[in-house]
């Protein structure tokens, strides 16, 4: 099977989109999937050339989103596209953006009959209010409906979204999960010396967020959070993994905590291992990568019931969960576990067992099944009567 995979972000970028489409990649190239990349320029001049294992690639030129300078738009490029896909055309086509170039593929890939599965890697909605346009929510969401209603299926990684999307009349809905790389994850990767760099022994709590420091990751609330925790447990240190336009603010509001910008994977694998609580009070994800890493390496998580965090924890069990936007009910769980360390140790532990079921090989397994019966229903389409 020759996929075609069109996105604005690929590794090394740092976020949830560069992530899964890379783990996706490996999975697919393991089972002898032929793989195209479609893609703007990566931001880093002295980035490779070439994307290895694709089979084909095209690069387009791109312009660079305010505030996340890393990622790229990827511009119109539907001549481009099209003369990729007649000379080496792919059975399905997975659209990981909506932005022009992600518009380009689809109609395209429309023209020449080619079926269409796409992604759902960003609440918009939630995007607009954040950056302070909730007007525009309306009749970009009118825009959105259209584009994925015209795709053979489109995944979403929670029942919650697919169930709330579908309110909003999206068509067509599969949900697919998120898994974890197991290999990289561990409670033993634990580092004595690295608690003694942030002035703690093994007695000591260590609470732990991991994410963009932007406008979109409620970073009031992790502020207020942090303060009241360290109102309750002095002798806490707190740690912040992640970079962003809103990193020199939390700074200064929060001196006594420890900063450690962008970090290599295994880098974080430590940092996670190395912690005993999780804060996590975004409502932005469509899925939330950290949090069922946090869970993985031992974490005891306190996050809104919303995505990884409403499929995954069992509240009080795994790990805390508040219904969504109750700010005080969130700075109350955080304050309370922190004080409880044998409670938190053994949601750890659950956390750790939680997540062994959520495994790549399988979340492949279901994107490939659902690829190909887009396939299926495309040639039925074509061919009604199966010739």
């Amino acid at each position: 099977m020759r996929i075609c995979l069109v996105s604005e972000t690929w590794t090394p970028d740092i976020n949830g989109v560069a992530h899964t489409l890379t783990q996706l990649s490996q999975e697919l190239l393991a089972r002898g999937m032929s793989l195209q990349l479609i893609r703007p320029h990566p931001a880093d001049a002295n980035a490779p050339r070439r994307t290895p294992d694709m089979q084909a690639e095209l690069r387009v030129p791109g312009m660079a989103i305010p505030g996340y300078h890393a990622v790229r738009i990827g511009m119109p490029a539907k001549r481009r596209i099209r003369r990729m896909w007649q000379k080496q055309r792919p059975v399905v086509v997975y659209l990981a953006t909506q932005g022009p170039l992600g518009w380009s593929a689809r109609h395209v890939a429309r023209r020449m009959g080619i079926p269409l599965v796409a992604g759902w890697h960003t609440n918009f909605d939630h995007y607009c209010s954040d950056y302070r346009v909730p007007w525009l929510a309306p009749t970009l969401m009118r825009g959105l409906r259209h584009f994925h209603n015209g795709c053979r299926a489109t995944l979403v990684p929670t029942r919650q979204q697919a169930d709330a999307l579908a309110r909003q009349g999206f068509q067509r809905l599969e949900v697919m999960g998120r898994g974890i790389d197991h290999r990289r994850l561990d409670p033993a990767l634990r580092c004595a010396e690295l608690r003694r760099s942030w002035g703690v022994d093994e007695h000591r709590p260590v609470a732990l967020h991991v994410g963009r420091l932007a406008a979109e990751k409620n970073l009031a609330l992790l502020r207020e959070t942090f303060h009241a925790m360290r109102s309750a447990r002095p002798d806490m240190a707190q740690v912040i993994v992640g970079d962003g336009p809103a990193r020199r603010s939390l700074e200064k509001a929060l001196p006594e905590v420890r900063f450690t910008g962008f970090i290599s994977p295994e880098a974080l694998a430590r940092h996670f291992a190395s912690a005993d609580l999780f804060l996590f009070p975004s409502l932005s994800e469509t899925w939330g990568n950290v949090v069922p890493e946090a869970m993985a390496s031992g974490l005891a998580v306190v996050a809104y019931r919303h995505a990884a965090a409403a499929e995954l924890i069992d509240s009080g069990i795994n790990g805390v969960t508040v219904p969504a936007g109750d700010a005080e009910a969130f700075r109350e769980a955080a304050v309370t576990l922190c004080q409880q360390p044998a409670r938190y140790a053994q949601m750890g532990r659950a956390a750790r067992l939680r997540c062994q079921t959520c495994r790549w090989p399988a979340i492949a397994d279901i994107f490939l099944s659902i690829l190909e019966r887009a396939r299926e229903v495309n040639r039925a389409s074509t061919h009604p009567c199966g010739i």
